[in-house]
């Protein structure tokens, strides 16, 4: 299974299983966190729509939470990281 890091949005391959030591192999970012989970949401409840989940504080660091399943995709960007990066876009050096 492909795994997108929620940091540096590159592909990682893992196992249906993510361990909860595992990091990203292109920035060590920690990749059992709840920003690479299928269930992460940022609008809903504790941010998450699995709603048996204890509470993660820390969304970015790894945690033990068993209903974790690796979402295969990179989290959606927020209309204002969009407007961000067109504008870095427009405005860069070539």
């Amino acid at each position: 299974m492909e795994l997108i890091c929620f940091k540096c949005q590159k592909a990682n391959k893992v196992d249906a299983k993510v361990g909860y030591r595992e990091e990203c192999l292109h920035c060590r970012q920690d990749l059992h966190v709840c920003k690479n989970c299928q269930f992460y949401d940022p609008k809903a409840y504790n941010e998450c729509r699995e709603p048996s989940a204890d509470v993660v504080r820390d969304k970015e660091k790894f945690n033990f939470c068993d209903f974790f399943q690796p979402s295969g995709k990179g989290p959606a960007m927020d209309e204002k990281a969009k407007l961000k990066a067109a504008a870095e876009a427009l405005f860069k050096k070539s």
